[in-house]
């Protein structure tokens, strides 16, 4: 399987580079992957996809205004530093650039003048580690409470794609964001209002919420021709004991699982395989000393990091339908949904979408992919 398979024409216009006014006011394309089909929507019709018994899970991650831009102190030369991963003790992973003007010892200054001294400096980062791909640790020094600080300092890491200037930090959020940590949105739930939520969870649907922190997977092209190749970088998630009851709930009253966004996929792919080895085990165990198998459940409380890279082949075990936006071409998350609805479907509803000028990426307009399971 070669990543050129992935590959679509999207003239450069149809990159939306502002959010619209009204947050669901964006259009959806329903595709119907039992019946190959897919047809035009506004997003408020999502409700007349949803039925009651069904869970709708969401990521309720936030981000961070992780992109920081500093001085060297011993030159002066300008540093960008994206935060991508917290690493406890206040050294963290960061994206930075110019990483070759850089070595293990380097002191970046944060909220100064070049010419103030260091003390008066409101953050200072020094390089510990130097990795691939621009991804460099350092750990930084501060008075206060570091993510107030970064609120101050920082800027939102809006995808280089989009040129436009945000106005409002805001749209880059969910209106449900509100577990600190990711370098990017989750942008299939920037489509929410607080009213379709409300309006979702009062026809019967359960509104369930996990957390995965969008990291550097965000922002790396795949760079091999054989997509076997590919490595996943790692992000955090986290299940909670509650959510996972009410997801083990819906499932087994033949409820439908529907991911709002391929984050929300991968976390709860990850914790489903986890469960069925956990299970496994308990199972194993179980029949050694004669004892009665415990009952199986798709999900379990958990929390940790998951490098899952989904592409077709795959054989998914939780999600039975997703909403998403329109993904960047030869991308991992064009190869997700291509998993999840079949590539030669997914690449036709996409030069549909293309020819009916929607729009696309972050800010665009989404869609809905619904059918049975065993069609994946």
């Amino acid at each position: 399987m070669k990543t050129d398979d992935f590959d679509y024409n999207l003239p450069e216009e149809l990159i939306a580079q502002t959010p619209l006014k009204d947050r669901s006011s964006s259009r959806l394309l329903v595709v119907d992957r039992s019946k190959r089909s897919f047809s035009d929507h506004t997003f408020t019709d999502i409700c007349d996809y949803l039925n009651p018994g069904d869970a709708l899970v969401l990521n309720e991650t936030k981000v961070i205004p992780a992109r920081i831009i500093g001085t060297k102190l011993e030159t002066g030369g300008v540093v960008e530093l994206l935060l991508l991963k917290d690493l406890g003790s206040d050294v963290w992973e960061c994206l930075a650039r110019p990483q070759k003007r850089l070595h293990i010892g380097t002191e970046i200054v944060f909220g100064k003048e070049v010419n103030a001294s260091l003390a008066k400096a409101s953050l200072t980062a020094t390089v510990t580690e130097l990795l691939d791909e621009g991804i460099t640790r350092v750990k930084f020094s501060y008075q206060g409470i570091f993510l107030e600080i970064i609120e101050r300092l920082g800027t939102m890491p809006l995808p280089p794609y989009i040129h436009t200037q945000l106005e409002d930090q805001a749209r880059y959020q969910t209106v449900y964001a509100k577990n600190l940590g990711s370098a990017a949105a989750p942008t299939a739930g920037l489509h929410f209002t607080p009213e379709l939520l409300k309006k979702i969870e009062s026809s019967g649907v359960e509104i369930i919420k996990i957390t995965l922190h969008v990291g550097l997977g965000t922002f790396r092209p795949v760079q091999v021709d054989d997509v076997k190749k590919h490595k996943m970088h790692t992000e955090s998630y986290e299940v909670s004991k509650d959510a996972a009851a009410r997801l083990n709930a819906v499932h087994k009253n033949g409820g439908r699982i529907i991911a709002v966004g391929t984050t929300t996929v991968r976390t709860l792919e990850t914790v489903a395989k986890r469960c069925q080895e956990e299970q496994g085990k308990k199972s194993a165990a179980a029949h050694s000393q004669n004892l009665i198998s415990p009952n199986d459940n798709l999900f379990m409380a958990c929390s940790g990091e998951t490098s899952i890279f989904i592409y077709p082949g795959y054989k998914f075990l939780a999600v039975d339908g997703l909403i998403t936006n329109f993904h960047l071409p030869k991308s991992t998350l064009l190869m997700l949904v291509s998993a999840f609805a079949g590539r030669d479907l997914i690449l036709e509803s996409y030069r549909h979408a293309v020819a009916e000028k929607y729009r696309f990426f972050s800010f665009g307009d989404a869609m809905l992919i619904i059918g049975d399971k065993d069609e994946s």
